[in-house]
């Protein structure tokens, strides 16, 4: 699906009142006094929002999408509130427009089965994690490989399962990326969604804090 058509979709949805999120990631994240904190795909900035509070005036929140209309409604919100230690980015889950090493934690529900590679998202959430820092997402897997014909069918990515990918191919991409512990903190029972069979699951992991990857 192109940015544009994920653009528009997301714009529309901006006002409405749908869920958009499979999964509670904020829940278990518990933000800390102080933290720089990061959410993917942050829609109309509801976590955002928690985490700030949480965080409290000497930590700040950057909230990460793509669509206008979502980032708009999320600064909207931020401002009817009188939060001021959170920033609204436009980008790319795959490119961050983020600095290195800048996030105590990274969030994320449901957002990461939509980006087209994988493999870079989870690369540059090791980038942005300070040494020690951690993740807790919540997404969907499949149960098996979705076929090809499905990946860019409007209908099964407006459901959100066309992008996702078996649980060893996303453990994969985790090690790949260079965190060697993860915990699953819950996880579903397999559930039909479109023709395909899907679990969810909140998964939560930390950056080593002598890390030795290679950071490019």
């Amino acid at each position: 699906m192109e940015i544009k058509e994920i653009n528009d979709r997301y714009t529309g949805l901006a006002e409405s009142e749908c869920c958009l999120s499979c999964g509670g990631a904020i829940n278990y994240a518990a933000p800390a006094t102080g933290e720089i904190c990061v959410d993917l795909g942050s829609g109309r900035g509801t976590d955002v929002l928690r985490m700030a509070e949480l965080a409290g005036e000497t930590g700040f929140v950057y909230g990460i999408d793509i669509s206008d209309g979502m980032l708009e409604k999320a600064r909207r919100n931020a401002a009817k509130f009188g939060v001021a230690n959170v920033s609204f980015i436009q980008c790319e889950l795959e490119n961050l427009a983020l600095p290195d090493q800048v996030a105590d934690l990274v969030i994320s529900n449901c957002t990461l089965n939509h980006a087209a590679d994988k493999q870079a998202v989870w690369n540059e959430i090791y980038r942005i994690l300070k040494n020690g820092g951690r993740f807790v997402i919540s997404d969907i897997y499949a149960i098996t490989a979705i076929a090809d014909e499905y990946r860019n069918d409007p209908v099964a990515v407006a459901e959100c399962w066309a992008g996702s990918v078996t649980r060893d191919e996303y453990m994969k991409q985790l090690d790949n990326a260079g965190f060697s512990t993860v915990e699953i903190i819950e996880e579903s029972a397999p559930y039909t969604k479109g023709n395909a069979k899907v679990a969810s699951f909140t998964i939560a992991g930390k950056k080593d804090s002598c890390s030795c990857r290679s950071e490019e």
